[in-house]
């Protein structure tokens, strides 16, 4: 009679290792959790090519979607080009409002096309004209605290990047 026992058990054990590498994705939730959000994924109709961009030294092609893991890096855009913007707060750390500085004629502000709850933050953009703009938001590095006498801190966290229209 021939065993069986080690194939079964060497099958359990790719089957967990398989089930563990699936698991291990982490989502873009900021809370450093490593959960998945629940809040779905907005789809995009049209994603630039990097040809189309204007590619520069030290310009990344940009996607139809910049999220908060984006702060920090500069982008290319095509004139006629579109692009959105979504930080995912909470209610004890809320972003604020998406301002723009630099060449704001490079991009007009758009539909954006989905409602966000009130501790997010989100615009949609349209490339105008060639020039740089630098996009911003901040958010309380900590929650504030809920009772009297609690600790606090007055630490900001920023999201910057910055597009180059061409």
């Amino acid at each position: 009679m021939r065993r069986t026992t080690f194939h079964r058990a060497s099958l359990a054990a790719a089957s967990l290792l398989l089930l563990a590498a699936c698991g291990s994705q982490s989502g873009g939730d900021d809370k450093g959790s490593g959960a998945v959000s629940a809040k779905p994924t907005p789809t995009t109709t049209s994603t630039p090519s990097p040809s189309a961009s204007g590619s520069a030294a030290g310009c990344t092609p940009l996607t139809t979607e910049l999220t908060t893991a984006d702060s920090g890096r500069t982008y290319c855009l095509a004139k006629d080009g579109t692009f959105r913007i979504t930080l995912t707060g909470s209610e004890q750390r809320p972003w604020k409002k998406i301002t723009a500085a630099g060449d704001t004629a490079a991009l007009k502000e758009i539909n954006y096309g989905i409602m966000l709850r009130g501790e997010d933050a989100g615009s949609a953009y349209q490339a105008m004209a060639a020039g740089t703009v630098t996009l911003s938001s901040t958010r309380p590095l900590c929650a504030q605290p809920t009772a009297p006498g609690g600790v606090s801190c007055k630490g900001i966290q920023e999201w910057r990047v910055t597009v180059k229209v061409s």
